[in-house]
């Protein structure tokens, strides 16, 4: 997967209209009666909408130079290089929206990176300098804040679980530097994983999403964010008509915490697990995720959980993947008390067990 690289400046223009026409011999069905009374929506009013509250994030990074040049080592010149020249400054650019008039705006985590300076441009060309919040590398997600001397326009929230594969999007960003561009599609999937992380649960697009796309908003036709553009599957670099979006339903809890404490925290039991597909009789199959190995001192050997382990539910609602059980714990407070439902040599049984706080948690 390819992240929308906000160096790149290359432009591919491409469009594909396909007309489907019905014989008048023939007798149109039920299907083709309701495409013709929905015709290609008019995207014109929800652009100008929506569009004052996306803007473009201007990035600029310093990044370590590791190498020296073998003509300066061990001269004089190699401990010039090392304090003036060890150290490069690099330009990116990438997209955002804003969720709150106060200032707040979301983007990818990978679009601000170690960013030293961050200046986001409204639609209106006013530049405004950002201070990071906070962010989250597992979701790819940050949250900027500007001061601006009166509240700003911005834009809600929607339901992902809402959407339905074949509704139509809007896009919105700043693909290849050029502000202020929207594209249109359809839903093409939902639940993808692409090998991003833990946490993939991608809505999959066929609107034109690009390099400097990273961090902009995916729109429903209601004008609400439904996803935040983070990915695209692309031989080129370029649109290939398959872009990955962020679930808002997965981002507005990992934002609304960002606001509050400035990182996130998730639950931890230390426990190493994987899917269980061994056949459990006719036609049945062993649904569970069996604990492959518990690590010391951890909330799952402190709880009495062991290897061989297979989980069947989460406080009563069944598992059956290990991603499943990996975002319900991940999903826990640290400190709260959880319930598992287990198998153990044939046996079921009940366990509390009292979740630990994920290591590397920022903060």
């Amino acid at each position: 997967m390819t992240p929308p690289n906000p160096a790149s400046r290359r432009m591919v223009l491409s469009g594909l209209v396909s007309l489907a026409m019905l014989s008048a011999c023939q007798a149109p069905t039920a299907m083709a009666q309701r495409g013709a009374r929905t015709p290609v929506p008019d995207f014109a009013d929800l652009a100008e909408a929506v569009l004052p509250a996306v803007v473009n994030i201007a990035v600029l990074s310093e990044q370590t130079t590791t190498q020296i040049p073998p003509e300066l080592r061990g001269t004089p010149f190699e401990r010039y290089f090392r304090e003036r020249r060890g150290r490069q400054q690099v330009q990116g650019a990438g997209s955002g929206f804003i969720v709150d008039p106060a200032g707040y705006i979301v983007t990818n985590n990978h679009v601000v990176g170690d960013a030293v300076r961050v200046v986001v441009s409204l639609q209106d060309g006013t530049e405004l300098p950002a201070h990071v919040v906070g962010t989250d590398d597992l979701t790819d997600l940050a949250l900027l804040r500007v001061e601006a001397p009166k509240p700003l326009p911005s834009v809600p929230w929607g339901a992902s679980a809402e959407l339905r594969v074949g509704q139509w999007v809007l896009a919105a960003g700043n693909p290849f530097g050029l502000g202020g561009t929207v594209t249109s599609g359809i839903v093409s999937a939902r639940g993808r994983e692409i090998g991003a992380g833990p946490f993939d649960d991608f809505i999959q697009t066929d609107a034109a999403i690009n390099p400097g796309n990273s961090g902009g908003p995916l729109f429903n036709a209601a004008g609400e964010v439904i996803g935040i553009n983070t990915a695209i599957f692309s031989p080129t670099g370029a649109s290939a008509g398959i872009g990955f979006a962020t679930p808002s339903d997965l981002a507005r809890g990992v934002i609304d915490q960002l606001r509050r404490d400035g990182r996130v925290e998730r639950g931890w039991l230390g426990i190493a697990v994987q899917d269980m597909g061994e056949e459990a009789g006719p036609g049945m199959r062993n649904r569970g995720v069996q604990v492959q190995n518990v690590e010391r001192n951890s909330p799952a050997a402190r709880a009495g959980l062991r290897q061989g382990d297979v989980v069947t539910a989460l406080n009563g609602e069944r598992i059956e993947t290990s991603r499943a059980l990996i975002r319900g714990v991940a999903g826990t407070p640290p400190g709260q008390t959880i319930r598992l439902t287990l198998t153990r040599d044939g046996r079921q049984r009940e366990m509390a067990v009292q979740v630990g706080r994920r290591p590397g948690s920022a903060g």
